[in-house]
């Protein structure tokens, strides 16, 4: 296992450090040494302490995962791994944003400790309440069954910011994002396959096909290569027979 140390930048412009592990995943993208990168059980995440949104989270979701009996309610709480500042409950309440998980709760159902921490703001970005409960968790449950259908799918997402103008919220100033990605892979017998998505942050509840782009697409917005290890020529087609059900 490597281990990398990190400098985070603080809201005082003076550097701590943070070591955290790593190892080689597909689900990972590429970044650098200057990202706050956090790893807990169900998830990686690289927190950005400007927007206070994740640049990007990061999972692996097995078939066997999904059928993960824990249940307990939403518990949102300051990432007690990341430093300051942060987002709290205190930024989103009346806000009219919805607390919308990047990894989401409802994979993490094979862990306790997984699903308590899927509710740390390091998973959570400003959604609005249409696209959450639409189009966004249309593509969760597309994406649940996929790991079933191949036993395994890697998964990155996170916000999108097209500009300088950002809406805010709450008191530490919350940016709020534009539009979401997200690219997943799954190994096939005929090798590596990716799709990727693209949503806008507003109300939206078409079906996934709607959104489905090519992981290439999605890298060119994020300006991030989401799957390193992966071949080029899966990056560049998606067929959507790979991912309909």
């Amino acid at each position: 296992m490597i281990i990398l140390t990190l400098l985070l930048a603080t809201c005082s412009g003076v550097g701590t450090q943070q070591t955290v592990s790593s190892v080689e995943k597909v689900e990972i993208p590429a970044y650098d040494a200057s990202e706050d990168i956090v790893e807990h059980l169900g998830y990686t995440a690289s927190y950005n302490h400007t927007t206070l949104c994740p640049d990007w989270v990061a999972w692996e979701l097995t078939a066997e995962e999904t059928n993960g009996t824990y249940e307990q309610g939403r518990q949102f709480s300051r990432d007690p791994d990341v430093a300051f500042p942060k987002a709290s409950r205190e930024d989103y309440s009346n806000s009219g944003w919805d607390k919308g998980h990047m990894a989401p709760h409802a994979d993490m159902k094979w862990s306790r400790q997984a699903m308590t921490e899927s509710d740390y703001f390091t998973n959570v970005c400003p959604q609005d309440k249409q696209m959450n409960a639409g189009a966004w968790r249309k593509i969760e449950e597309m994406t649940r069954r996929i790991a079933k259908r191949y036993g395994a799918v890697y998964v990155v997402c996170g916000p999108v910011f097209d500009s300088d103008e950002h809406r805010y919220i709450g008191p530490a100033c919350v940016h709020v994002p534009d539009r979401f990605f997200k690219a997943l892979a799954v190994s096939t017998p005929e090798g590596y396959r990716a799709v990727g998505f693209l949503v806008e942050n507003s109300p939206q509840s078409f079906s996934p096909r709607h959104y489905a782009v090519t992981v290439d697409s999605v890298e060119v917005v994020t300006g991030r290569n989401l799957f390193p290890s992966l071949p080029e020529e899966a990056e560049g087609l998606f067929d959507w027979n790979v991912w309909k059900h």
